[in-house]
């Protein structure tokens, strides 16, 4: 019985190797396919100089070209801190970091040097704002000087923040005379922390005033008060801290809030009752 078993234990260990590698044959495919599509190669149009310059975009794999007796320098966005690096061969690749400039202009290097041509490993760099992954490549003499990354994400929220900050900035309405606005509006009822600081009309809109602590919490609704006591929303828009409500009314009601309802009215007293320390 033993020749007949031995040959076949020996023909399953053989086969083993194979049989696993077939196994994972169609997910590796897929491993395989997904890194090429998400590798970026350097670009003619992405050179500024000697440095390559990529649109950074999270979670793809950027290509990097060194060669022996070179540094390639990895320069991260300003004010960036550099949390880690890790790479796949620390052995064959001599890696370190650097710093240039101060404050807010301070700029974090990752310096990569391979010791032979014919090399290849991965490189992460994981910063207090991104990861970034780095395919490297060793040549015999052709390498990058330098690799960097503009940040279209960051740019358009500065572009939003600057938007923001000119319409905050910006005076409620325009060609108000202050002679002509009637402060005469009584605030009563709860005091919530967006309780109104004052109402003013300038004979054709309605302003609301509210501190600055209404953009950091909920705004609550405005109804207009029928002759009949009957809540009713009104149109308005919000202007930095103000309502701005394109009529005159007498009666409104701020209301926030399901089961215990705040309520804040607003009464108007009259034009006879103006004022000019707005």
């Amino acid at each position: 019985m033993k020749p007949v078993i031995l040959p076949a234990i020996v023909a399953m260990v053989v086969a083993g190797p194979a049989l696993a590698e077939d196994r994972f044959e169609v997910p590796l495919k897929t491993v395989r396919s997904a890194m090429h599509r998400a590798t970026i190669e350097p670009a003619a149009s992405g050179f500024v100089s000697g440095a390559q310059v990529q649109p950074f975009n999270d979670g793809m794999i950027y290509q990097v070209y060194a060669a022996p007796g070179l540094v390639t320098d990895i320069t991260l966005q300003p004010g960036e801190i550099l949390v880690a690096v890790a790479s796949g061969d620390t052995a064959r690749w001599v890696i370190g970091d650097t710093t240039s400039g101060s404050g807010d202009g301070k700029q974090m290097h990752v310096l990569v040097k391979p010791v032979a041509a014919n090399l290849l490993t991965n490189l992460v760099i994981t910063t207090d704002r991104r990861a970034y992954h780095l395919r490297l490549a060793s040549t015999a003499a052709t390498a990058l000087s330098s690799m960097r990354w503009t940040y279209p994400q960051d740019e358009l929220l500065a572009l939003r923040r600057k938007a923001d900050a000119a319409q905050a900035a910006a005076p409620v309405a325009t060609g108000l005379a202050i002679e002509q606005l009637n402060f005469g509006y009584a605030i009563t009822g709860d005091r919530p922390a967006w309780r109104p600081v004052r109402v003013f009309d300038d004979g054709a809109k309605t302003y609301v005033e509210f501190s600055t602590s209404l953009a950091t919490g909920e705004a609550p609704p405005l109804f207009v008060v029928s002759t009949d006591g009957t809540p009713e929303l009104v149109n308005y828009r919000l202007r930095g801290r103000f309502y701005v409500v394109d009529r005159i009314f007498d009666a409104a009601e701020l209301r926030l809030g399901l089961k215990k309802q705040q309520v804040v009215r607003i009464d108007r007293i009259g034009p006879s009752a103006k004022r000019r320390d707005a």
